[in-house]
């Protein structure tokens, strides 16, 4: 097509009639899509003729013109862009799919359009940081579900970090996040407490095939982040934490005595003890027991190098409440025959950090 040909069709566009513009507009996007591709300079013509008679188009039209154009080699992205600020239903094909965006583009958009458009951006086949970082701050959790499901989206640290505190109250985004590959392991490990075990095992599972450096690095980024936990002291806090120092310095402080101080209500000793023989914080071993997440306590465990039926024997004391104990104490022992100690012990690491932390402090 000539660029004087396409002036003629410029000039038609002036004729106020719609059906002569609708007639237009297909004619116009027949001739890109022709065997003959446009130059630049037709290109940026067509891209603006198209432009604005696509904004005088009902809203069928829009969408069969944003349709045809996302998947264009060589969309005009005059044009993209116009059809990228629609409405949702008129946007979302060439936000998904237009290579004519530029992230300045994207960028534009994430920053006033609504949920509908940036679901439709962290969907793309790549997303840019700078772009992701908008989207997190502004997306509710349906699009950080989408965007981190997203492979081929990039997320910093930061974000990372601010999905991961959003997830602690969402099974969706923790499920996302879980299956995320670029997950730091950290943020990975402090979603345990929150996740339910499916997860939790794969958790196990990625901590036990995760490289010695790249353990390090998850470390040293975990404590930057992680602070002291603000949790209340039990009342007898200190009386039972003296007896329990006692106890080890005589070497007295053996998996046995934990037994025993659950088996006499001893709850503050027990819990005392747990992070003493584990090298835990006592926040998290009380947010173990008090939740009885039988699992966690089994990575404990197993990490300390204890007996089975020991690990058991806490299982059955703390699962006293429910009728259905000795069942669910007889699943968690096979799930400890399971539980290799090199996976316990790399995932306790991430665990022991908040002591570790405090201190440092």
């Amino acid at each position: 097509m000539t660029v004087s040909r396409l002036q003629d069709l410029i000039d038609l566009a002036r004729v106020p009639s719609g059906d002569k513009r609708r007639e237009l507009l297909r004619e116009l996007t027949d001739q890109f899509f022709g065997t003959s591709q446009p130059n630049p300079v037709e290109s940026e013509l067509y891209g603006s003729v198209l432009a604005q008679l696509s904004t005088e188009m009902e809203q069928a039209v829009r969408q069969e013109l944003s349709a045809r154009f996302s998947v264009a080699a060589n969309a005009p992205r005059v044009l993209a862009r116009t059809l990228a600020m629609d409405v949702e239903e008129v946007a979302a094909p060439v936000l998904r799919a237009c290579d004519a965006l530029q992230d300045s583009d994207l960028l534009d958009i994430v920053r006033v359009k609504g949920q509908g458009h940036l679901r439709a951006v962290s969907g793309r086949a790549h997303v840019a940081e700078s772009v992701s970082t908008v989207i997190v701050e502004r997306g509710d959790d349906e699009t950080l579900g989408v965007l981190v499901r997203n492979d081929g989206a990039q997320l910093s640290r930061a974000a990372h970090e601010t999905v991961t505190d959003r997830a602690h109250a969402n099974p969706d985004l923790q499920d996302a996040l879980v299956n995320r590959a670029d997950l730091p392991p950290d943020l990975l490990n402090e979603l345990y407490f929150v996740v339910e075990a499916r997860l939790r095992q794969k958790i196990l599972e990625r901590n036990g095939a995760m490289p010695v450096d790249q353990l390090e690095a998850a470390l040293a980024a975990g404590r930057n982040r992680l602070r002291a936990a603000d949790g209340s002291l039990p009342d007898d806090y200190e009386t039972a934490g003296a007896y329990v120092r006692e106890l080890r310095a005589a070497g007295g402080l053996t998996p046995e005595v934990l037994a025993r101080f659950l088996r006499s209500g001893g709850r503050t000793e027990f819990l005392i003890a747990l992070s003493e023989l584990s090298g835990i914080d006592f926040h998290t071993a009380k947010q173990i027991v008090e939740s009885a997440q039988i699992d966690a306590l089994a990575v404990v465990c197993k990490s300390a190098g204890m007996e089975r039926a020991l690990f058991l024997t806490y299982a059955v004391v703390l699962l006293n409440k429910d009728g259905n104990a000795m069942a669910k104490a007889q699943a968690y022992g096979l799930m400890y025959a399971e539980l290799s100690q090199d996976a316990a012990q790399r995932t306790l690491r991430f665990w022991k950090m908040r002591r570790e932390v405090a201190a440092a402090a």
